[in-house]
């Protein structure tokens, strides 16, 4: 019998050609190699396995109608109306045992994979002709595809943290230009253009949410950019100067960098910036080592324990090979390269080890003469997200780097600091939008990261978004706005510490009367005369101690009269401020001074009481002169006493 398949003219026991053997001195070279007609094995294939399972379906399908028979009585609840599957579930009866190795047995004669289970009936025509081959697996419908996009919205809407809000951090009425949150989550620090700094415990906090440190560490400054270091421990404050700092938790400093010579051209052989710093970030394997960039054209790495020169300097050149400043920097997230956004509108990324030439670079990434304001990475390291001042937000594969994988237009953004940020899980994008005053709400936009489609949005305030962060372990929001606020968005299920250690804290109340107590001392062996009386109730001992002028610190009545003793007499106590007053109260007409005095002069006849009393014994006759008229002037007076005309 022939094999399909198999060429019937070919013998596959012939020899080699007798030549070719007589030529190398041997018989043969071995069989010949067998051909195979795949299609037609597999077709065979396929009808034999096909046929094998309609009759295995076909038996099982008596059995099961004979066992409803004799057990529908006590099974009327199992229902098998339709064909059963070939991992259907065997009742429990006395031929157990033979229905198993009947099961085995048609198991191991079953050739080719089983049919499925679900639409048998479809597949099957009246004369019992299959028709086609079965679905693939991974095959899906446009409707199913339709019904997974919609659950995977809905999933990514879910994964938003937007079901509750802390009330608003009040941290000044200036622009919060900076966030931080350390990697365990457990404290929040915020700069703004007030210069200051200010240090937040969530697990230290209550429910007034006040800030348990503030401080002005560059002086009149404007905070740019805060951010903790890996491990935590030391923060990196990034300002308007051209000397980046480094705080330690409590906000003491560890460590300030040198500022470079501003009269040298190159700018690689200055030690430090020598002007005003745009942006900074910590490495995030090396806890030792962060970036800054400024407006001298220079992106540096710095090294903590050196404060006395940077460590390494990457100098952003324009398509001319002209200097240009950037505006942004960042690491990726294994830290081996270094990306920054510059005020021509490009985008360049360096090898961290090699700072002279560009690795991948952009010249058109954003509008040349606008500030790119942020630079993220994914968190798988293989995308980039830029936020920039043309109002847009794009995202970029880092492998192909010659133009976006995706950009949105129509995105307000008046601060050289406005944030974007990636989602936990890498699938949505965040970013802020501003507003002039008056003119509406900022918002915060969530994007899909793989269609940006836009997928959600929060109204945060009436001023701009600037700063957003969302942390990955916390899974909260923290938002920074234009008009000094600091919101944070949480979900009570899916956030964890964070804000929802302060929120349930009740308000402390002040204790007034607190400090008037004092400390009870024990004396037992002291006489009955000096013993104080043991304290029984604090409330008691409070009022008490307020009636007790000396213990509850009154302050002194206000001066009756003269002052003493140093202190200010009460209005109109003392001579001077008397007169001040009545002077101040008199409203009669002194424009004629002399009538103001005569006025008094009968008064004066009448009642003396200042001068007169004292010289009324002394004083002598008043003599007026006697007034003479002008003819009698002219006559009896000299020549040189006469009025000149």
């Amino acid at each position: 019998m022939e094999r399909p398949g198999m060429d019937s003219d070919a013998d596959p026991m012939d020899g080699p050609d007798p030549e070719l053997a007589a030529t190398m001195g041997f018989s043969g070279f071995g069989k010949k190699a067998r051909t195979f007609d795949f299609n037609a094995m597999f077709e065979q294939t396929r009808r034999t396995a096909v046929e094998r399972s309609r009759k295995i379906l076909e038996e099982r399908e008596k059995e099961t109608a004979e066992k409803e028979k004799e057990l529908g009585n006590q099974h009327d609840s199992v229902n098998l109306t339709t064909a059963p599957s070939r991992t259907l579930e065997r009742i429990p009866s006395e031929d157990s045992e033979s229905s198993e190795s009947e099961e085995d047995s048609s198991d191991e004669e079953l050739i080719g994979p089983p049919l499925p289970t679900q639409g048998t009936e479809t597949q099957e025509t009246e004369d019992d002709e299959l028709i086609g081959p079965p679905l693939p697996p991974g095959y899906k419908g446009k409707e199913e595809e339709e019904e997974e996009e919609e659950e995977e919205e809905e999933d990514n809407i879910r994964v938003i943290p937007e079901g509750h809000e802390v009330p608003s951090l009040l941290i000044g009425t200036h622009a919060v230009s900076a966030l931080g949150l350390d990697p365990s989550g457990a404290r929040l620090i915020t700069g703004g253009y007030d210069y200051d700094v200010r240090f937040w415990d969530f697990a230290g906090m209550d429910a007034s949410l006040q800030a348990f440190r503030s401080l002005q560490p560059c002086e009149c400054h404007q905070i740019k950019s805060l951010q903790y270091s890996s491990t935590g421990d030391v923060i990196l404050v990034v300002s308007g100067n051209s000397q980046a700092k480094v705080l330690d938790r409590d906000g003491f400093p560890v460590m300030e960098c040198v500022k470079g010579d501003q009269y040298i051209v190159d700018m690689a052989n200055t030690k430090g910036h020598t002007a005003m710093l745009n942006s900074g970030c910590w490495h995030p394997k090396i806890k030792e080592e962060f970036l800054t960039c400024s407006n001298d054209g220079t992106v540096r790495t710095w090294d903590v324990n050196n404060d006395k020169k940077h460590k390494g300097v990457f100098k952003p050149r324009s398509a001319q090979g002209k200097r240009v400043i950037p505006t942004s920097c960042t690491y990726n997230r294994d830290g081996k390269l270094i990306a920054a956004g510059c005020q021509d509108g490009s985008i360049q990324i360096w090898d961290r080890n090699m700072n002279v030439h560009t690795k991948f670079h952009c010249r058109q990434a954003h509008v040349p003469g606008t500030d790119t304001s942020c630079l993220t990475f994914s968190y798988d390291g293989t995308a980039l997200a830029s936020r920039g001042g043309d109002d847009t937000l794009k995202i970029w594969d880092v492998r192909q780097f010659k133009t976006p994988l995706n950009s949105v237009a129509g995105l307000p953004s008046f601060f050289p600091m406005t944030d974007c940020c990636f989602s936990p899980d890498d699938k949505l994008l965040v970013t802020g939008t501003s507003v002039k005053k008056g003119g509406g709400h900022g918002k915060l936009l969530f994007f899909e990261r793989e269609t940006f489609k836009k997928v959600y949005e929060i109204d945060v305030t009436d001023a701009s978004v600037v700063r957003c962060l969302w942390h990955p372990k916390l899974n909260q929001i923290m938002v920074g706005t234009g008009n000094g606020l600091a919101k944070v968005y949480y979900d009570p299920i899916k956030s964890q510490r964070g804000a929802k250690l302060c929120v349930v804290k009740t308000k402390r109340k002040e204790r007034q009367a607190g400090t008037l107590t004092q400390d009870y001392i024990i004396t037992p062996h002291a006489l009955p005369m000096f013993r104080e009386p043991r304290q029984r109730s604090t409330r008691k001992q409070l009022e008490k101690d307020r009636l007790d002028p000396m213990k509850s610190h009154k302050p002194e009545p206000p001066v009756a009269g003269p002052g003493r003793g140093g202190r200010v007499g009460t209005h109109g106590g003392t001579l001077s401020s008397y007169i001040v007053k009545n002077i101040a109260l008199d409203k009669t007409d002194d424009s004629n001074p002399r009538e103001a005095i005569l006025r008094h002069a009968k008064e004066a006849e009448e009642n003396p009481y200042w001068v007169a009393p004292a010289y009324s014994k002394t004083q002598p006759t008043t003599v007026f002169a006697e007034v003479e008229s002008d003819e009698d002037e002219t006559d009896d007076k000299p020549e040189w006493k006469k009025r000149k005309i």
